[in-house]
């Protein structure tokens, strides 16, 4: 190696060096960025020579992206910011339901807000991306592998229009002691509520009448108006593993006036009933609990309760949303009901550090990123979602120092070589004298 080869060899070591700061600037001064994945600059050899590569060997610095570390998680209580706990990243657009497949990011800074339209946002104007279910609760056919089914989540002006009820599940206990009495005490009377095609509220009643036969009660259904469609009468099972369970129905007696109608089928437990409360009469099953179970009505010595289960709901508009660990958004409504509105997939790829940093702590993807496929979140590899918290910077500022130390030192150590190598050139040059 000549004076001249180690004069470069030394100034190659101070551009690296000077490389590698920048890098460790960046990071320190995104410390407090979330979602933030630091750099760093490997060190390699390369030839001084532009040709057959037998010239002195030189160094230069290389990028890294630190991208396997996490950050750490920030509890904020806010519902649409998120975080992401193992492999993963959310996935962005530029512009609201993009169509230009490049335009697409992958970003961990999941600090989204709703904007004017009800779009959800990051800090850095990247919308977030998800997959919409259907008024069904599907998603329907989707394509994980690309963006192409996505849409960019909004939660904005989202309302959710009447749903007639059509089912209703009767459940609770009728009290076994006040069966069989000479003189039965009053009937236990209780109500429902269900809801038109219209989203109008109305009611159902139920009249639960002790019998002077133990373990037999007499049930009549009412409509809005107090008018009985119906009745039968239910004997329960008094002893052997099947006790407190509905034994048999009889005297199924319907007294509803056309259009309204009743019916009841003994070897289910259910009742259809039709109601005249519209221009088409609405029907509805009503399941009492089928003869030997216990998954609706029972009778056991204790106290009366009842409850139902039933679908149907007004018209409702969303007063806040829910985010699952499996990313999938729900709307929760002024009318009780709760509906899934977004999966919020977790895109991954083969090789994260081959993805490319862009600005807004955002990637693309490249030809060493490999595979994308937008996954459920919290399945397989993929990494779960944590709403109300962020994901800090994976930056530690201890070790950042260090290397600022460490790095600050080849830099200066390359500079005395440097101006050796100058001080031996100028003594050569004093030779010819």
């Amino acid at each position: 190696m000549s004076i001249s080869s180690a004069l470069q060899t030394g100034v190659s070591g101070l551009q690296a060096n000077s490389h590698a700061v920048g890098g460790i600037s960046e990071n320190i001064a995104n410390a407090n960025t979330i979602g933030y994945r630091r750099g760093f600059a490997h060190m390699v050899t390369t030839t001084a020579s532009s040709g057959n590569g037998s010239g002195v060997l030189s160094v230069t610095a290389v990028d890294e992206l630190d991208m396997n570390r996490s950050g750490g998680l920030i509890s904020t209580n806010k519902a649409t910011d998120m975080a992401i706990s193992g492999n993963g990243f959310f996935v962005v657009s530029a512009n609201p339901n993009e169509t230009v497949q490049t335009n697409y990011m992958l970003t961990r800074a999941g600090a989204f807000l709703p904007d004017k339209d009800g779009n959800l946002v990051n800090a850095a104007g990247f919308y977030l991306s998800g997959f919409p279910y259907d008024v069904d609760g599907s998603l329907g056919n989707i394509d994980r592998s690309s963006f192409s089914s996505m849409q960019t989540v909004n939660i904005g002006n989202i309302s959710l229009s009447a749903d007639q009820t059509s089912e209703m599940t009767v459940l609770g206990n009728l009290p076994s002691q006040d069966t069989g009495l000479a003189t039965p005490g009053a009937p236990f009377e209780t109500s429902s509520e269900i809801f038109t095609g219209l989203g109008e509220s109305q009611r159902i009643e139920f009249s639960w009448q002790p019998t002077s036969t133990a373990n037999q009660w007499d049930v009549t259904i009412n409509d809005q108006e107090g008018n009985p469609l119906g009745s039968m009468t239910v004997d329960f099972t008094d002893s052997g593993s099947l006790s407190g369970a509905p034994a048999a129905y009889t005297n199924i007696t319907s007294v509803a006036t056309a259009p309204a109608a009743f019916s009841f089928d003994a070897t289910t437990g259910q009742a259809t009933i039709t109601l005249n409360n519209g221009t088409s009469p609405q029907t509805m099953t009503i399941d009492v609990g089928a003869p030997g179970t216990f998954d609706g009505i029972t009778q056991f010595a204790g106290d009366f309760s009842q409850s139902f289960d039933r679908d149907g709901s007004s018209v409702g508009e969303l007063i806040r949303t829910e985010i699952d660990e499996k990313g999938t958004l729900f709307g929760v409504f002024d009318n009780g009901m709760r509906r899934a509105l977004y999966q919020i997939p977790v895109g991954t790829v083969a090789n994260p550090n081959g993805l490319i940093e862009m600005k807004g702590n955002a990637y693309t993807l490249s030809g060493n990123s490999g595979t994308f496929v937008a996954d459920e979140a919290n399945s397989g590899s993929t990494g779960a979602i944590n709403a109300g918290a962020l994901e800090g910077s994976n930056v530690d500022v201890a070790e950042e120092m260090t290397d600022l130390i460490r790095v600050q030192r080849a830099f200066s150590t390359n500079a005395k070589v440097i101006t050796t190598v100058d001080d031996m050139m100028d003594e050569t040059t004093r030779l010819k004298r």
